[in-house]
């Protein structure tokens, strides 16, 4: 039956509604602290349905001189997920939930973002010891607290490529390496599509929150400020719809995107002029051998004239060290961080160019007169 489970590629994730509060409720209560936590539920015909969420037990980091270490905090935090003493806490949930006879199967885990800073080696490291070590059928979900806090749920699943997980197993990140396998930077992650399950108990309950239609017709809004004094009788009423949608200001997170996104690329040329160092290095004592090798060639050649032994060739081994080529890994983490921050950049243009072109004539006198 496991083998019939693994040969169904998952296709989907599903996350019950109440396992999506307790995961937005930790992340809320723990920012900007990284949060992380392990997810059970159980896969069913390609879909990873999750039903239950448990939060890691974090260390607390004393203080020193009156201040707290966040990111001390959020490193240790991160790095929760694969730490022996809450590989036993999670091992201790897992048979206490099927004594009671509940979907115990572990799934995957999640973790926090601020900013859809999620792309680092912690991920990697936590998703490739879940996938390699628990169950190969795992997930991470990523939770952006701070796009979140807009009103706009983001709740992301990934997995670790099957070329990657490769790639990572060996250890090997080389511009050798990476051209054998064609390994890219698109090619880390893998995102599922997500959906949030409801049970049909709350589904029952959601339809019956409205209330009940105007009889009258209603007069149309000259502009948003109208439009607010008219429904403000109504804003206590369940389910009210968000107004804040139609503000034309720019999204506050955009700016802020943009700094994170020009500090990957400066992070990305910092890489870049270290490997083009290390290709200066590498071509100096390329040539050095070279010069030595050659000045040992005519020196064997004069020795055989004299009818003496020739000298080892291959002792440039122990007079030269080649330098070492730097990691290719924080490259290609970082490229795909940038791709990550220039995609945000895009979703938010997107909605406030939207709403700019639908008031254009509000903006621009002249051209509702054209």
């Amino acid at each position: 039956m496991a083998d019939i489970l693994k040969e169904v590629p998952l296709k989907a994730v599903q996350v019950e509604a109440l396992v999506v509060m307790k995961i937005i409720k930790h992340c809320s209560q723990t920012f900007p602290t990284t949060a992380t936590g392990f997810l059970v539920g159980m896969d069913v015909q390609g879909t990873l349905q999750v039903t239950n969420s448990f939060p890691f037990p974090t260390a607390e980091i004393p203080n020193t001189d009156g201040h707290h270490d966040n990111n001390a905090a959020s490193n240790l935090a991160a790095a929760a997920p694969r730490a022996k003493v809450n590989a036993v806490y999670q091992n201790e949930m897992i048979r206490n939930l099927r004594e009671v006879n509940i979907d115990a199967n572990n799934v995957g885990w999640y973790m926090s973002a601020n900013m859809g800073n999620f792309v680092n080696l912690n991920l990697i490291e936590n998703q490739y010891y879940y996938q390699k070590d628990l169950n190969e059928r795992t997930v991470a979900i990523i939770h952006d607290v701070s796009r979140s806090s807009q009103g706009s749920l983001s709740l992301r699943a990934f997995r670790l490529s099957t070329a990657f997980m490769s790639a990572f197993k060996e250890g090997k990140f080389t511009t050798e390496s990476l051209q054998k396998s064609n390994l890219r930077y698109q090619d880390i992650l893998v995102e599922l599509p997500l959906q949030i399950h409801s049970s049909h108990l709350l589904t029952a309950f959601l339809h019956q929150l409205p209330s009940k239609p105007p009889t009258s017709e209603l007069p149309f809004p000259t502009d948003l400020a109208t439009l607010s004094a008219k429904g403000s009788n109504n804003r206590d009423a369940p389910l009210y719809p968000n107004l804040d949608s139609l503000d034309l200001s720019i999204d506050p997170f955009l700016e802020k995107t943009c700094d994170l996104l020009l500090d990957s690329i400066e992070t990305h040329h910092t890489e870049l002029n270290n490997y083009q160092y290390y290709q200066r290095q590498l071509g100096r004592e390329q040539a050095k051998i070279t010069a030595w090798q050659q000045k040992r060639k005519a020196e064997n050649a004069s020795r055989v004239l004299t009818k003496q032994a020739p000298l080892p060739e291959d002792e440039w081994t122990k007079l030269f060290k080649l330098p070492q080529e730097p990691n290719r890994l924080e490259v290609l983490l970082n490229s795909r961080q940038v791709e990550q921050y220039a995609r945000q950049v895009d979703g938010f243009t997107a909605a406030v160019s939207g709403k700019m072109f639908a008031v254009r004539s509000n903006l621009l006198p002249g051209e509702a007169e054209s």
